[in-house]
């Protein structure tokens, strides 16, 4: 069982449903990254997303791709990014850290090295944006087979013929995409996403998160009332580049963290 799995059967038993923060290591630079995602469990984090900085970000939106070149413009690598985890589990052993980034920096640092590298650091799980399954035996699988999850993405266009293939080696939980398009260009909606949510868990025992265009607790309660949770970006993301504060924006992560417990 790993973190994600443990993570997921402790709030199951709680009866409540999680919370999900993205942050981008590197942002605005390591100290006060590292300072922020250390900070994230107290302020009700379930689960970390710690973005890997890459150049070409093709999923994400201008809040993230901005926060993506400050970092590598500051220096974070591949390398650095698993050195703030490994630094963040000194601390902390029991919250799950999921690596969401692209493929390019994990192929030229060597699928191998990589796998064995982030499991050293803590990493519990991969979401590798740009690598559909067709390309499972290029990380998904070796990902597995070393222990760690990988989560796969649904979206709104990935329809009943596409559905079983997405699923088909993803572990740890799905990761709804709940609008087309980039992340924070739209916001999301209960009453669209309520009924995707429910045709997923019709083909999968694994939870089902709800992420892009969640910005506000109360938006982050509605759709956590209609998942197995929520997970927030851009807003964090957003908002510690405008405050350039670690205490304020975790203040703010608290503020959804508690909408999406009350879910």
């Amino acid at each position: 069982m790993t973190r994600i799995d443990a993570k997921f059967a402790e709030l199951r038993a709680a009866g409540k449903k999680a919370f999900v923060s993205y942050v981008m290591a590197g942002d605005p630079n390591y100290e006060s990254s590292l300072e922020l995602v250390k900070g994230l469990p107290a302020a009700g984090v379930d689960i970390i997303e710690l973005g890997l900085p890459f150049t070409d970000p093709m999923a994400d939106g201008p809040t993230i791709q901005l926060a993506g070149q400050r970092a590598l413009d500051g220096g974070m690598t591949l390398e650095k990014t698993l050195q703030l985890a490994a630094e963040f589990r000194k601390e902390d052993d029991t919250t799950p850290i999921v690596l969401m980034g692209y493929y390019n920096p994990i192929y030229n640092r060597g699928v191998e090295t990589f796998l064995t590298d982030a499991k050293a650091a803590g990493i519990d799980g991969l979401i590798v944006v740009d690598l559909p399954p067709e390309e499972d035996d290029e990380l998904c699988i070796p990902a597995q087979k070393a222990g760690l999850n990988f989560i796969r993405l649904a979206t709104p266009t990935t329809d009943d013929k596409r559905l079983p293939t997405v699923l088909q080696n993803t572990s740890g939980f799905v990761y709804y995409v709940s609008v087309t398009g980039i992340t924070g260009a739209a916001e999301a909606q209960a009453g669209d996403v309520g009924p995707e949510v429910a045709r997923i868990k019709s083909s999968t025992d694994l939870p089902v998160i709800v992420g892009f265009g969640i910005n506000t607790p109360e938006k982050a309660q509605n759709i956590a009332s209609i998942s197995d949770g929520a997970v927030v970006g851009s807003a964090i993301v957003s908002k510690m580049a405008e405050s350039q504060s670690v205490t304020d924006t975790l203040a703010f992560v608290k503020s959804l963290a508690d909408g999406a417990h009350q879910g």
